[in-house]
């Protein structure tokens, strides 16, 4: 991770004195570098011996689909889909974030049809298979809410069929007589075409194929979406069409209306803040940063400047997401950049950051959110000003009895050497936390004195800092607020999380018209 960090940052830094020379403001060169909203290509394609390969030069992101039309052909029918990243410097292969492998003959385990997921990196190799259907009955996993095998995979299935009987008698009346012919369902089959899409979810990915939901792919440790750069289809495959769509892109701020209202103030130390709040973003996010400006950041109290709102932001693999970054960052004065690659595992880096600043700038409140969750802003401020104390508070969600996960494929794995006990001391859920400025303070002092244990978690890593605090003598007062939703959205929300720039307008909307917090939908995403 040292080493991509460093590559993403010198890249980026090259790139930044290249436009400062000059030489970054030709109108074409910045159209061309771009984010495109969708890619495709249409003209068939026999794949034989070859392969097809997509650039996606920004990633992908939650709501990202790849469509896939083709036939498989050839001798098996077998063909692949990887979604890769780029290499590390100084190593031949990039990791592939989703393997997706298609034996329409089977292979060493089975004679059956099988499809087989996997990840691939340098350090690790293979990962453990995901085999669809799986080789033993197991209780059924989900991801995004939607099992990883669907169970008619591999199932039989009848297909009737009728066979005509002709009678000897004058009159050639006829009886039909029904048979019934068995055979296991799967969802490819060799010599018939077949419509596949691949959607990024908050979890995984999933894969539909001619509209049945099919397989659900859960994100391992650091291969997560923003990484693909490459979308490589392998195999007996004649691709008729391939698209790409929902990508994350930027908006052209040219062409922006509303520009001087999405704009942040600079945070003046003779303006004391009420609330500082540190929202946790992904550099592709551009769509999702977009839709927090146009909503709760435009609450009276962030406009005013008694609260500020910043993004904290990791570095992209991609040269061409960072300067998209450095232009946004620029235009609206509201992105805090990190000197690291965005992975899941480092992110207690930008709590801690967080409380840095939030330090710096005085705030009386400290608070972590995420890009895809709504923040009401006031309700926030009027549950802090009835709490009515502003030292030793954790204001959220409280998890009093949680215990680490050890499965290692989880994303939230923990081994027993980062956490021994069986359970986690008390928490609040990272879609939306609130801290007073005494417990900031001892975060980032602990920090400076080495004395700061780092866990990769990083909401429970807040409870865990707090425990210790509070060993010490800090008197501790845990706030339970019911009303933030880590996972979705209920009538009366004080935080509601998992909503896309979609439903984040929508509820903007409905608190003004209407006056109170209702949700838009089905708003659980």
């Amino acid at each position: 991770m040292f080493r991509e960090a460093a590559s993403a940052w010198n890249s980026f830094i090259s790139s930044i004195e290249e436009q400062k020379q000059g030489h970054g403001n030709d109108s074409s060169r910045a159209k061309e570098k771009q984010c495109p909203h969708f890619l495709n290509k249409m003209n068939s394609t026999e794949l034989g011996n070859s392969s097809y390969k997509l650039q996606l030069p920004c990633g992908l992101t939650q709501g990202s689909s790849i469509t896939i039309i083709g036939i498989p052909n050839g001798l098996l029918g077998n063909f692949r889909i990887d979604l890769t990243g780029e290499p590390l410097p100084g190593e031949p292969d990039p990791p592939i974030v989703l393997h997706y492998n298609v034996r329409l003959h089977g292979d060493k385990i089975t004679e059956d049809p099988v499809i087989v997921q996997n990840t691939w990196t340098q350090a690790h190799d293979w990962g453990e298979e995901d085999r669809c259907p799986p080789p033993t009955p197991e209780k059924v996993e989900k991801v995004d809410d939607l099992e990883q095998c669907n169970k008619i995979v591999g199932r039989n299935i009848s297909q009737h069929h009728t066979a005509g009987v002709h009678s000897h008698s004058s009159r050639q009346s006829s009886t039909m007589e029904e048979q019934s012919i068995n055979r296991k369902y799967f969802p490819f089959k060799q010599g018939y075409p077949f419509v596949a899409t691949l959607r990024v979810g908050s979890e995984g990915i999933q894969m539909t194929v001619d509209g049945k939901h099919i397989t659900s792919f859960a994100f391992r440790e650091t291969l997560e979406p923003w990484l693909v750069s490459e979308i490589k289809i392998s195999g007996d495959l004649k691709l008729i069409s391939i698209l790409a769509s929902g990508l994350p892109t930027s908006e052209d701020s040219e062409h922006i209306i509303d520009l001087e209202s999405l704009k942040s103030s600079p945070i003046s130390a003779q303006t004391p803040l009420d609330l500082f709040i540190g929202v946790f973003s992904t550099a592709n996010n551009f769509k999702r940063r977009m839709a927090v400006r146009r909503t709760w950041m435009q609450y009276d109290s962030v406009r005013s400047n008694t609260t500020a709102v910043r993004f904290f932001v990791g570095l992209h693999k991609s040269t061409v997401v960072n300067e998209e970054l450095w232009r946004e960052a620029q235009t609206y004065g509201d992105v805090q950049l990190m000197p690291f690659v965005d992975y899941y595992s480092l992110i207690t880096w930008k709590s801690l950051a967080i409380c840095i600043f939030g330090t710096q700038v005085s705030a009386k409140f400290v608070m972590k959110t995420d890009d895809d969750a709504f923040v009401r802003v006031d309700e926030v401020l009027d549950s802090l000003h009835r709490i009515n104390t502003d030292h030793g508070l954790l204001y959220g969600l409280i998890n009093s009895d949680s215990r680490p996960h050890r499965n290692t494929d989880s994303k939230w794995y923990i081994s027993p050497e980062e956490w021994s006990e069986g359970t986690y001391p008390p928490w609040a859920h990272g879609p939306g936390y609130v801290v007073s400025l005494d417990i900031a303070r001892a975060v980032s002092k602990k920090f400076r004195q080495n004395h700061l244990k780092m866990f990769k978690l990083e909401d429970v890593a807040m409870g865990i800092w707090i425990a210790d605090m509070k060993k010490e003598g800090l008197e501790v007062r845990y706030e339970n607020e019911i009303r933030v939703y880590p996972e979705g959205c209920k009538d009366g929300y004080v935080v509601s999380h998992y909503q896309g720039p979609r439903e984040m307008l929508c509820l903007w909307q409905k608190l003004q018209v209407d006056k109170r917090a209702k949700c838009c939908g089905d708003s659980r995403k």
